[in-house]
Formats: structure tokens, sequence, C-alpha cells
């Protein structure tokens, strides 16, 4: 009986320690990305480095030159990083994206329409909706999906959602009003 019950017991135990490793992974896969990270207003002027200097390692959230000036988005196709920037040209808030299938075109462009809720081309349930482009028949816009996910797309659709965290989300949904500008570089 002393074997059988160790071996029970033994049982139980790799079960548990089982049990435990999976509820720590979902917990770990829908932490949010913002948790625990202190909130950085880059700005504009403290990301260039100065005349003269040689910048050998540029800072990924330096908000790119010739991106235009006063209050917009600016979305970088190339990095996937969107800056918020206020009306004085100060960056008030940075964050990474997942691109979209269908890229905007370059330049500047204003935002046409929001919805709070709806469904996204993809199927997913998405909130926080700015649209500011078009590409032949599909509309670009910024959105968070609502479970919080940013998986990439999938490549064989036509989509025109850049999706952003949801945190990120509420803030560009409070930020870009209809006729806001968002400028987009390469």
């Amino acid at each position: 009986m002393a074997r059988s019950s160790s071996g029970f017991v033994a049982g139980l135990t790799a079960a548990a320690v089982a049990v435990v490793g999976f509820l720590a992974y979902q917990a770990s896969a829908n932490v949010p990305d913002t948790l625990g990270k202190p909130v950085v207003k880059d700005s504009a002027s403290a990301s260039k480095a100065p005349a003269g200097a040689k910048d050998e390692k540029a800072d990924p959230k330096a908000l790119p030159a010739d991106s235009g000036t006063g209050e917009r988005v600016v979305y970088a196709l190339g990095t996937d990083r969107v800056w918020l920037v206020g009306a004085d040209g100060e960056v008030t808030r940075t964050y990474r994206v997942t691109p979209s299938t269908v890229d905007p075109p370059l330049g500047e462009h204003t935002v046409t329409s929001r919805s709070g809720s709806i469904t996204g081309s993809d199927g997913v349930p998405i909130e926080n909706v700015v649209r500011f482009a078009s590409v032949d028949g599909v509309t670009v816009g910024f959105s968070a999906a609502v479970d919080g996910s940013t998986p990439p797309p999938d490549p064989e659709q036509q989509t025109g959602g850049v999706r952003q965290a949801r945190a990120d989300g509420r803030a560009m949904w409070k930020f870009a009003t209809i006729n806001k500008t968002v400028v987009v570089v390469p």
C-alpha cells in the first residue's frame, strides 16, 4: 500500500505543477505591455543629438525628422511606431504598433472617421477606431482589439487595421479627433 500511495502523491504533485505552470503561462500572456513600466514622456528636443555630434546609435523612440509641425499623429512604417505630438511640438506619447497588411500612403492625412466599438475586417472585436486613409477600397486606421491582442495580420487578407495596445488605443482616441493631422513617414 505504501508504494501505491507514494505513486499517487507523485502523480498529484506532477499534475499540480503542470496546472500551476499552465496558469502562470496564461497569466503572462494576458499581462498588458505597460504593466510595471514607467511612463516616459519623450520630447522632440530631448531625442535629438547636439549639432555636430555623431549619432552612433539613433534613438528608436526619437520623433522622425521631416514629420511635420504642430499637433499631429506621426506613424513610421519602417519602425511600426506612433508618436502623439502636441501643438508645442513635444511628444506626449510614443509606442509600437502592429501594422496592417495595407500600408497607408506616405504623407499628410487627416482623421476622417472614428468608431468607439466595432468588429474589424478580420472578424476581431475592436475599439477606439481612428480612420485616416484609404487604399484601393481598404480603409486604414488605428484600433485596439478588445481582448488586448496584437497578433500579426493574416498576409492573405487585405486589412487596414493598425493594431495597438488598449491603453495606447485609449490615448489615440482622446488625441486623434476628426480632422486631426496624421503624418505617415517611411
